[in-house]
C-alpha cells in the first residue's frame, strides 16, 4: 500500500522536459500569430497583453541601444578631438616658433633702418658697422668692446655712433677687436657747442649724475647774452681735435651760473640710450687739425689718461 502510493507521488511530481515547455510556447506564439493575421483581431485582450510586455521590452532595448550608440559616438568624438588637438599643439608651436624669429629679424631690421639712418645723417663721414661683443660691468654701456679692429679700417681716436648721435670714441683696437669709451664715462671729456647760439662748452662724462637723472655735466659755457635756453642742442664742436664736428650729443636740460658770475654750468640729456647699445657705426677717418695736442685740452688729458693706462697694463 505505502509503495503503491509513493510510486503515484514520484509520476505526479515529474515535470515536463525543458524542451517540451520551449516547443509549447513556440507553438502557443506561432498559433497565435496566425490567429491574428487570419482573423484580424490585432485589437482586444491580445493587444493589450502584447503592450504590457513588448513595448517596455522594445522601450529598454532602445534606450540601451542609444546609449551604446551615444557612448561609441562619445569615444570617436573625443579620438577625434585628440588628434585634432594634437595638430593644432604642432601647429601653435610652429607659429610660436615663426612669430619668434619674425620678432627677431623685425628687431634686426629696426637696428639696421636706425644704422642707415644714421648713416644718412652724417653722409660726409666713411663708416663702418660694428656690433658689441663686450661690456664692463654696471647697468650703462660706459666702456665696451666691438667687433671690428684694424683689418675693418677701426683704429684709437675714431668716434663711434648710434642712435641719434655721439656714443664716444675708440681707446684701443686690435686686427679683429676695439674698444670703446662712451661720453658717460667718468674719464670722457668732449669740447662741445651749443648749436643754436655757437657757444663752446666742455661736457664731461658721469656715472653718478647718470644714475640719478641720466644726464651728463658740461661746464665753461659763455653765453653772456642769456641766450642758451633749456632743450638748446649741443654737438661736437669744431674746436675739438678727436671729435668730428656737429655730432649731436644732446640736450641742455638745466643751466646754472657759475660763482665767477663769468661762465655757466649745468647738465646734458644724451640722445644715445646708454643702456642698451648692441650695434655702432664708427667713423674710419681721424679728426684732421693739423695741430698738437696741448695739456691744457680736456681731451688731450683723456688721451694722456689712456695712454697711461695701457702702458701701465703692457707694464703688468
Amino acid at each position: 500500500m505505502s509503495k503503491n502510493f509513493r510510486n503515484r507521488k514520484r509520476k505526479h511530481n515529474k515535470k515536463l522536459p525543458a524542451r517540451y515547455t520551449l516547443l509549447i510556447m513556440t507553438a502557443v506564439c506561432f498559433v497565435t500569430m496566425l490567429l491574428s493575421l487570419t482573423l484580424n483581431i490585432s485589437g482586444g485582450p491580445l493587444k493589450t497583453a502584447a503592450g504590457y510586455v513588448f513595448i517596455p521590452m522594445q522601450k529598454g532595448i532602445n534606450s540601451f541601444g542609444i546609449h551604446i550608440s551615444d557612448k561609441v559616438t562619445e569615444i570617436r568624438t573625443l579620438k577625434n578631438v585628440k588628434a585634432e588637438n594634437k595638430k593644432l599643439k604642432a601647429e601653435v608651436e610652429e607659429l610660436t616658433t615663426q612669430l619668434t624669429t619674425n620678432k627677431l629679424e623685425q628687431y634686426e631690421l629696426d637696428n639696421y633702418r636706425q644704422l642707415l639712418d644714421l648713416d644718412a645723417k652724417y653722409p660726409s663721414y666713411p663708416k663702418v658697422a660694428a656690433s658689441v661683443i663686450a661690456k664692463d660691468s654696471g647697468n650703462w654701456f660706459s666702456t665696451f668692446t666691438i667687433d671690428k679692429g684694424k683689418k675693418d679700417g677701426v683704429d684709437v681716436g675714431m668716434n663711434v655712433l648710434a642712435g641719434s648721435g655721439l656714443v664716444g670714441i675708440v681707446t684701443d683696437a686690435g686686427d679683429n677687436f676695439a674698444k670703446v669709451r662712451c661720453i658717460i664715462d667718468d674719464a670722457s671729456k668732449v669740447s662741445g657747442m651749443v648749436s643754436t647760439t655757437e657757444d663752446n662748452l666742455t661736457v664731461s662724462g658721469n656715472i653718478k649724475t647718470m644714475n640719478d637723472d641720466k644726464v651728463i655735466t658740461f661746464t665753461e659755457l659763455k653765453d653772456d647774452d642769456n641766450k642758451v635756453k633749456e632743450g638748446d642742442p649741443v654737438v661736437t664742436s669744431y674746436v675739438s681735435d678727436r671729435y668730428q664736428q656737429g655730432i649731436l650729443i644732446g640736450y641742455v636740460t638745466k643751466i646754472e651760473n657759475n660763482s665767477n658770475n663769468l661762465t655757466k654750468s649745468g647738465t646734458i640729456t644724451p640722445v644715445v640710450d646708454f643702456e642698451h647699445i648692441e650695434n655702432v657705426m664708427v667713423i674710419t677717418q681721424l679728426k684732421q687739425t693739423g695741430d698738437t695736442k696741448t695739456a691744457d685740452d680736456p681731451e688731450s688729458t683723456e688721451t694722456a689718461g689712456d695712454s697711461q693706462t695701457e702702458n701701465s697694463t703692457e707694464n703688468k
